[in-house]
């Protein structure tokens, strides 16, 4: 069993969504419940600009700039390393807080939200057209989760870390279809995902320290060790896209975190991963 290496000091407390984009200059991860959106830079240290309260996610726009996901929506900023200066609403509960997501092939942008207390079936799964307009792709949800697309853009993997799978759907055009089970995991809880040019998915198992890979009829390839439990998500990045970067967090030990929890992890892997997908919004 491979083990990642820490490639920077701790940086933040509930570090998650890392993605690669050269719109920015590299990766870039969330520090989601202090609301950071994180630029690694070649020193190992990281930029930050707050966007608020929460960070949920981050996603290059096509257009120039990123879209994050806040506490209750998405902002979208016209530069890559200014704030967000407009904003779409998706949901008026206070009660609920935006999660992961991913834009799609179409263009398109999911976000996912949960309740903040955790509580099951509290969240839902949106969709946000490239015009802005908004609507209900999945609810109801416990914990939404990684998300990612094949590489023929044809299937989806989805994470609702509530039910402990990740399953699969049919992709017609943006939309997600015909939901399946294709694997329970069982050693921890699984989080944030990424899919490979080979359509592997790689799966960031909260609370056992590993990430997996899954082909895509649900059979784990590999397990990769990081030497903190809570590992959040991973992405694949670097000039060839074989670095496979992974998040950590210590939200759920309080002051006993092992010393390196929420630092952020590396390991090279073999086959390369896929650009991402910017929003066209």
């Amino acid at each position: 069993m491979r083990t990642a290496e820490q490639i920077t000091d701790v940086v933040t407390h509930h570090g998650e969504g890392p993605v690669w984009s050269l719109d920015w200059g590299g990766l870039r991860f969330v520090d989601m419940l202090a609301g950071g959106v994180l630029t690694l830079r070649d020193d190992g240290d990281v930029d930050r600009i707050d966007v608020g309260r929460v960070a949920a996610m981050v996603r290059p726009r096509s257009r120039g700039g990123y879209v994050v996901a806040t506490e209750n929506g998405i902002g979208l900023a016209d530069d890559v390393t200014g704030r967000p200066t407009h904003a779409i609403r998706l949901t008026e509960d206070d009660a609920v807080r935006m999660n992961e997501g991913s834009a799609a092939p179409d263009g398109s942008l999911y976000v996912g939200s949960m309740a903040w207390d955790g509580s099951p079936d509290g969240g839902t799964l949106y969709r946000i057209t490239p015009d802005g307009e908004t609507e209900v792709a999945i609810r109801p949800v416990s914990v939404s989760n990684g998300l990612g697309f094949s590489p023929d853009h044809a299937t989806a993997y989805y994470v609702d870390s509530g039910t402990g799978r990740i399953d699969v759907f049919a992709v017609d055009g943006g939309t997600l279809q015909d939901r399946r089970p294709l694997v329970a995991v069982e050693e921890g809880t699984p989080d944030g995902l990424t899919v490979d040019s080979q359509g592997t998915i790689w799966v960031a198992v909260n609370g056992a320290g590993q990430v997996h890979r899954y082909s895509p009829d649900g059979e784990r390839l590999e397990v990769l060790r990081v030497p903190v439990p809570d590992v959040t998500a991973c992405t694949h990045g670097g000039p060839s896209l074989t670095d496979l970067f992974i998040t950590t967090s210590r939200l759920s030990h309080g002051g006993d975190a092992p010393p390196a929890a929420g630092a952020l992890f590396v390991a090279a892997v073999d086959v390369p991963g896929l650009p991402v997908l910017p929003f066209a919004g």
